[in-house]
């Protein structure tokens, strides 16, 4: 893996790789729904469906979407908080259709109005999706649940409000401040060499405009006690993460955080999974998952229980909380989250496009990129102490929350979150 930067700022990575018959071209961007204020709330996630709609070269979205159908290509996009990528993966010898494809994605996107107002419809129905399925839509409460009425705390596809006053100046001028060389990352994995992979970066990318872009709002995270946010629903199943604020990407600590979710619920043999399902019954799907951004970071189980036995699966997952932070874990079972992590890892790289992924979210955050090798010497360095020590520090009354989905209100989980 080496990195570049071409004369206009864009930074280029090239990772190639010998033994694989794919290569991807990958692009991401350091914009995302946290960039946004509240009046054009999902704005870049509106951008992204928009670059799909036709460029200069190829005006119909059908032409646009036949160019790497034709090859069996795969290629997609997607909008986070704070990034948006773009990739198409492709059969390594037609590894310059797809960086073509990509820039002129990229570079020459027409989004045209009449496109923009159909789409609309399209993103209303896909927020509809998200809101009629209790198990995602809790996963948009918990954000609102954190981080309330600032860019942390609003959905990333934004509202039906904000989707349908969002017109095609807002979104052309959004795109010209954001989508600037010195805020993308162009990636080229798999069976290319370093010096193709360069050349065709610098062949279709080297046109992207300069530019200073929109600064992100620090998040702002203010609680004292336990909080809750419940939706009442009509719901055969109620659908809860229950889980406590964490430490960002740039502490060291977030590795300890990884393997102490793990160990609570990132296994079929984890601590949560053996209890809540195996043991009580209470659940099919049981998680504990670990995520860190630039400025939040978070530790959350999530549960779809039995209406009627919520509250004793709520207090499970308590009591596995308190009971980590009392009793330091064993060797053997800290042995095996490490082992379990670095295996997942490893094999979860094996293909290009993953591979151009990792490397890109590194890049973008700290400038800097670390190997799958010093990864796991920062994995195998944790102790059981430093387990204990951050479960001690994160799971108290002041970092918890819980957000639900399901036939009650408010006052039914309040006492059992207080006495935590």
């Amino acid at each position: 893996m080496n990195k570049f930067t071409l004369k206009n700022g864009l930074r280029v990575i090239t990772i190639p790789q010998k033994g694989v018959e794919s290569a991807t071209a990958f692009v991401l961007i350091g914009t995302g729904s946290k960039y946004e204020n509240k009046d054009i709330n999902g704005i870049s996630h509106f951008l992204e469906h928009m670059f799909f709609k036709g460029t200069k070269n190829k005006k119909k979205p059908v032409e646009l979407l036949e160019v790497l159908d034709r090859i069996g290509g795969s290629y997609n996009a997607f909008t986070g908080e704070e990034y948006t990528g773009y990739y198409a993966k492709v059969e390594s010898s037609k590894i310059e259709t797809a960086v073509e494809w990509l820039s002129d994605v990229y570079l020459n996107s027409l989004i045209p109005s009449k496109e923009l107002e159909k789409e609309k419809g399209v993103i209303i129905e896909e927020i509809n999706m998200y809101n009629d399925s209790p198990m995602d839509y809790v996963e948009l409460l918990w954000p609102k649940l954190l981080y309330g009425n600032q860019p942390a705390g609003r959905p990333i596809a934004g509202t039906k409000k904000t989707v349908t006053e969002i017109n095609r100046k807002k979104i052309v001028d959004y795109k010209n401040k954001q989508y600037v060389a010195s805020n993308t990352i162009v990636c080229i994995a798999g069976n290319v060499t370093e010096k193709d992979s360069l050349a065709l970066v610098e062949k279709y990318f080297s046109k992207v405009s300069k530019g200073n872009i929109i600064e992100k709002p620090k998040v702002v995270e203010k609680q004292t006690k336990p909080g809750l946010i419940v939706e009442k629903k009509k719901t055969d199943q109620t659908h809860l993460i229950l889980g406590v604020r964490a430490y960002n990407m740039f502490d060291d600590r977030k590795y300890a955080l990884t393997l102490l979710g793990n160990i609570l619920g990132g296994m079929m043999s984890s601590r949560m999974f053996m209890v809540i399902r195996e043991e009580l019954g209470l659940a099919y799907y049981i998680k504990t998952f670990t995520d860190y951004d630039t400025d939040t970071g978070v530790l959350t189980t999530s549960a779809g229980v039995d209406n009627k036995r919520v509250d004793i699966a709520i207090e499970a997952i308590l009591n596995e909380y308190k009971k980590i932070s009392k009793n330091k874990v064993s060797e053997s079972e800290l042995q095996k989250s490490k082992d379990f992590i670095k295996g997942k890892m490893a094999l979860g790289l094996e293909s290009s496009d993953a591979k151009a992924f990792f490397y890109l979210k590194q890049e973008l955050f700290t400038g800097k990129t670390k190997t799958l090798e010093a990864i796991f010497k920062k994995i195998d360095a944790v102790t059981p102490e430093d387990i204990q020590e951050v479960a001690k520090d994160i799971f108290v009354p002041e970092k918890l929350n819980l957000a639900v989905v399901g036939p009650f209100d408010n006052k039914k989980f309040l006492n059992i979150i207080n006495k935590f």
